[in-house]
């Protein structure tokens, strides 16, 4: 992971040199429709309150779990013990980027979304609470985290989640091997090179093309600026949106040339 002062220089740089997040002076009609009515957009589900309450009890809740990390780790709580707060402090996606997940699945219509690493279950939340018709598959490494997750959809009364425990290199593929194909993948589980592009072309694979993956922190290290480089370099990827904490990729036939936009969030 780079340090607190790099990533804030890179986001410095990112917030000056990325196209107006109003829309002025982006060509593309995809992209402006994008811009206007899912990123500046305000639809949300009545349960997004009922979710951020339930954020908020996870953010003072001061249960001790022990957590096995699948993954690239934790910097911020290194210990396998761990309290369900401080997780809950930085693991979390932000309101701001856990609704705008809500939305694209609303806007673009997704009914069949995957999602690996659940968490809390909060983002997952607002994935399957973004249409009636939604049914999200989310998948969680550490047991201990996963409980909790549970209980976040009983509270929240969620029927449409599938939760999945356990490593993904052993869970994953036995998914994909019986999946329809995922109208959105939101990837956001092991922080490194090469699980992340084994993940984009595990999915590639059974996507379609309007199939939307979603990758987290693309610039939270090296590793991941360079993964997300090579998925965007991938011929079957027509366009790419960078909106710093997540990027946005899509497969869609009729974008003829190749489109990758920056744009301020």
């Amino acid at each position: 992971m780079y340090s607190s002062p790099t990533l804030a220089r890179k986001f410095i740089r990112y917030w000056f040199t990325a196209s107006n997040g109003k829309g002025h002076g982006v060509h593309s009609p995809f992209v402006f429709d994008f811009i206007n009515h899912v990123l500046n957009g305000h639809q949300l589900s009545k349960d997004a309150s009922v979710i951020e309450a339930v954020r908020k009890e996870l953010l003072k809740d001061k249960t001790v779990i022990d957590v096995e990390d699948f993954g690239a780790g934790s910097v911020v709580i290194p210990t396998r013990r761990r309290v369900v707060a401080d997780i809950a402090a930085s693991s979390l996606k932000r309101k701001k980027y856990a609704r705008l997940l809500h939305r694209i699945a609303h806007y673009y219509h997704c009914q069949s979304i995957v999602e690996l690493g659940t968490s809390l279950g909060i983002t997952s939340a607002y994935l399957a609470t973004s249409s009636p018709q939604s049914q999200l598959t989310t998948f969680e490494g550490a047991t201990a985290i996963a409980a909790i997750a549970n209980k976040t959809f009983e509270q929240l009364s969620l029927k449409n989640v599938k939760l999945v425990v356990g490593d993904f290199q052993l869970t994953l593929p036995n998914h994909l091997n019986g999946c329809s194909a995922p109208d959105l993948v939101f990837i956001d589980g092991n922080h490194r090179l090469q699980p992340t592009l084994d993940y984009f072309h595990q999915f590639r694979v059974c996507a379609h093309e309007h199939t939307i993956m979603i990758f987290d922190d693309i610039h939270w290290s090296a590793e991941m600026e360079q993964a997300w480089q090579e998925i965007k370099n991938d011929q079957s990827v027509t366009l790419t949106i960078d909106l710093f904490f997540i990027g946005l990729v899509f497969f869609k036939k009729d974008f003829k040339v190749k489109q990758h936009f920056t744009i301020r969030f």
